[in-house]
């Protein structure tokens, strides 16, 4: 589904990633876990284009791209497969929550106002914003504006989600309702990758789980492999305070 090959990106001297290779199917729940500064992100948004690698290829489904030699419709193309969820929202402060979810129907894929209203409304209900149809995100809490931001997704039915530090910007009370949401949307069957410094939720959730550090991957498996049967001495030294909750009401 997502292919990654060999991507290099640096800024100047400093090297963000050194030949990463990545892949993604459809249905897997990838969460990319990694010290500050390791290319976690710049990687996410290298999958939509929000960042050009300097070398390197991409493919998603049927499409391709060098990025040494990419054009802005293949960018435009592969993004409109992917749905980006930002950490610090990046919400449409003078539209309301609907508007905001509207937007993007409207303009990547050419609804009439009143399509994607009914779909903007269908989705917020779906994340628990029903009543918020036409709250400004400055009348709306931290993890409410994060729920725009995810419907916001959704509404796109992208081939896969991403999620960058989906809830680093909200108070401790508010993380527990996006991560049961991304719990629900796992369940329903939606492909994602979820850069995260939420151990547990990584734990939990996932499918595979990839330990960047130094601009390239050093782990990679499933959760009881990187978590309980570390290998990779870098990622025990990151791990090495975690402790996973194991109860089964905490599991999928």
């Amino acid at each position: 589904m997502i292919e990654i090959k060999n991507v290099k990106k640096a800024y100047g001297r400093n090297v963000i990633l050194d030949g990463v290779n990545f892949a993604v199917h459809e249905g897997d729940v990838i969460s990319i876990i990694g010290p500050s500064g390791s290319g976690k992100t710049t990687l996410l948004r290298c999958i939509n284009f929000l960042e050009n690698a300097d070398s390197g290829s991409i493919r998603i489904d049927d499409l391709s791209a060098d990025f040494a030699h990419v054009h802005n419709k293949q960018k435009i193309a592969i993004r409109r497969k992917t749905a980006m969820v930002f950490q610090n929202y990046a919400l449409f402060f003078n539209m309301t929550a609907v508007q905001n979810v509207m937007e993007g129907l409207i303009i990547s894929k050419k609804m009439s106002k009143d399509e994607a209203r009914t779909i903007a409304e269908n989705i917020l209900t779906k994340v628990g914003l029903g009543g918020k149809f036409d709250s400004k995100p400055h009348q709306l809490s931290g993890g409410q504006q994060q729920r725009v931001g995810i419907a916001r997704a959704i509404a796109l039915n992208p081939k896969v989600i991403l999620f960058d530090e989906p809830t680093s910007a909200l108070d401790p009370e508010m993380v527990d309702e996006i991560v049961d949401l991304i719990k629900q949307l796992a369940s329903e069957g939606a492909t994602m990758v979820i850069v995260t410094h939420e151990m547990q939720l990584a734990y939990e959730i996932s499918s595979k789980v990839v330990f960047i550090a130094n601009g390239n991957i050093q782990a990679e498996g499933p959760p009881k492999d990187i978590f309980d049967n570390p290998k990779d001495e870098r990622l025990k030294q990151f791990i090495s305070r975690f402790t996973p909750r194991r109860d089964p009401e905490y599991f999928l």
